[in-house]
């Protein structure tokens, strides 16, 4: 069976710290895959405000997730601080990838994942250009 393999880019543009809380657990008693999810979209949003946008604007466009790919490397557990190093990568004309470097406050992996980032018009419902002051921005590795 063929894995998913996330590639971390080696510059970051953001690190956000978000504890793992006891309704992020699953059955196995270790944080849950939909908690992951929900706890990479508290990191973007932390991104994106860095830069003072948000999903619904960024440099005059909105943002709509085209795809996710999430690769997990360790357990997370109640307690847990994880620590998420963010980064725009592939930048396109109407997107960009977001990775995502999740590891916890002892330093041990716990998961790749990226977000496929496209720039939506939600009036019209359609694909619209990355902004170039955007681009400008997001081309910049830290």
């Amino acid at each position: 069976m063929a894995r998913i393999k996330v590639t971390i880019p080696p510059h970051k543009h953001f690190t956000a710290t978000i504890p793992v809380r006891i309704t992020d657990l699953n059955y196995g008693n270790h944080l849950g895959n939909d908690a992951l999810l929900s706890i990479l979209h508290e990191a973007r949003m932390q991104l994106l405000g860095h830069f003072g946008w948000s999903e619904l604007q960024i440099g005059g466009a909105s943002m709509i997730m085209a795809d996710v790919a999430i690769e997990y490397k360790g357990e997370g557990f109640y307690g847990d601080i994880l620590t998420i190093a963010l980064a725009f990568d592939d930048i396109s004309k109407y997107g960009f990838d977001i990775t995502y470097h999740v590891t916890n406050q002892l330093g041990k992996e716990v998961a790749r994942a990226k977000t496929g980032m496209l720039c939506f018009n939600y009036q019209e419902r359609k694909l619209m250009a990355l902004p170039d002051e955007v681009k400008a921005k997001i081309e910049t590795k830290a």
